[in-house]
């Protein structure tokens, strides 16, 4: 009885089911999506940096890297600014982007430049970290800039831009520094190389002016130090003017396309047959040409090795091209070492770079008021692991490279040396 009791239940419990099951909606089948899911873009190490979840884009890290990841349509798929634009062609197919970029770097880049900004009261900066062979390890742009934020009008909010790559400027004095590493390369002169250097000149009617006193004679060492435009035209007179520009261009200060895949802004500039004696001298101390903080950055990159570094964002092999023997480019870099400005150094480290202060070009005139403050340089200058540039827009009260972007410089190779794990070194009896 026990058996067919249980028989009976199982026949039961099964009618039931067929009875639900038959009586139930029908099985839907979804079809895949007409287009793939957007991808993502990953830092060198595997952090997330845009991601599409429940079909809106997030950007993990919030304001850090956000100019240069840009952003796409509300709601959509189309990427409007920086690489969501740049890349959107692999992107909207689905396919995930790895960077150079290291979070950490980025992180202490930003918050170097970000402060430094506020402090010197800058319109905008950035701020460019570049590995020795290239990769882009941080690019830094200010003021901040949150992506997820309500879109202000573009035209009177530009944090949304990224001033490294897009907005050319005037190098001014950091481009002294590869002038004299021309005239070390060419044999033409040597780092205690002697030259009349009074206040002023007088070239082709125009008058070149230096702004920090100086004795009437310097060396080549002494024209950095002193930051001579006066020196440096001088000394470059036994350059050709072709020679210089085709220096400018093996250091890429000409390229239009600096990055793969990446916009880069053009630089702006004459060709040397139609320069005068007076702009070509404007041009050895890095006036009447335009280029961005990146293509500086790519530039004074050869000045660790020698060889010129294709900058890369994307994980790939390294192109190089020699433009200055290894020696010429470590006697220069242990020069700026011993002038380096006190705000861009930190005791126990061999911090060397070169300052820059440009006027700024308004409605075709320099203007009096508004200035580009610079620092090129590298960390360590001895053994470099980075090459950094920073520069800042317009900033107020104190307006040259050696006062408001020093510090910064010097604030981001804090923090990097000690992520780096190197250790300063003392003088005995220190």
């Amino acid at each position: 009885m026990l058996v067919l009791a249980g028989l009976a239940y199982l026949l039961l419990l099964a009618y039931g089911v067929y009875t639900l099951v038959r009586a139930g909606p029908k099985p839907v089948f979804l079809s895949p999506p007409s287009t793939p899911l957007r991808g993502n873009l990953y830092a060198e190490d595997g952090t997330p940096l845009a991601l599409t979840l429940e079909g809106e884009r997030f950007y993990p890290l919030g304001e850090s890297m956000s100019q240069l990841l840009g952003f796409g349509e509300r709601g959509g798929s189309r990427g409007l600014e920086g690489l969501e634009k740049d890349l959107d062609a692999s992107l909207s197919q689905g396919r995930s982007v790895t960077l150079t970029l290291d979070p950490w770097v980025q992180a202490m880049a930003e918050r170097a430049l970000w402060e430094g900004i506020e402090r010197s009261g800058a319109e905008f900066g950035s701020l460019v970290v570049l590995a020795p062979d290239g990769r882009v390890l941080a690019l830094a742009n200010g003021p901040a800039f949150d992506p997820t934020a309500p879109r202000k009008d573009p035209s009177r909010d530009i944090s949304w831009r990224n001033h490294a790559l897009l907005v050319p400027l005037e190098p001014g004095s950091t481009m002294k520094a590869l002038t004299a590493a021309m005239l070390l390369q060419e044999g033409l002169a040597t780092l205690a190389t002697p030259v009349e250097a009074p206040m002023s000149r007088r070239v082709d009617g125009w008058t070149i002016n230096d702004v920090v006193p100086h004795p009437p004679r310097l060396t080549l060492k002494e024209v950095l130090k002193y930051s001579s435009n006066v020196g440096i035209s001088t000394l470059a007179e036994r350059l050709p003017k072709e020679k210089f520009f085709s220096y400018m261009q093996r250091l890429h200060l000409t390229d239009s396309e600096l990055l793969e895949r990446v916009r880069v802004a053009r630089p702006i500039y004459e060709p040397p047959s139609t320069w005068s004696r007076a702009a070509y001298a404007n041009h050895t101390f890095g006036q009447g040409f335009l280029i961005t903080p990146l293509h500086l950055a790519a530039a004074f990159n050869a000045l660790v090795d020698g060889r010129y570094h294709r900058p890369r964002l994307f994980p790939g092999e390294d192109e190089a091209e020699e433009v200055f023997s290894l020696e010429v480019a470590r006697r220069l870099r242990q020069a700026l070492v011993e002038i380096s400005v006190p705000k861009a150094t930190l005791p126990g480290y061999a911090l060397g770079g070169k300052t820059g202060t440009a006027q700024v070009v308004i409605r075709g005139q320099y203007s009096r008021e508004v200035y580009t403050a610079w620092y090129a340089g590298f960390v360590p200058a001895d053994k470099p692991l980075a090459t950094v540039v920073v520069s800042l827009y317009h900033p107020k009260g104190q307006i040259h490279g050696a006062q408001v972007a020093a510090p910064v410089f010097r604030g981001f190779a804090s923090s990097f040396l000690a992520y780096k794990g190197v250790r300063p070194v003392y003088a005995e009896g220190r």
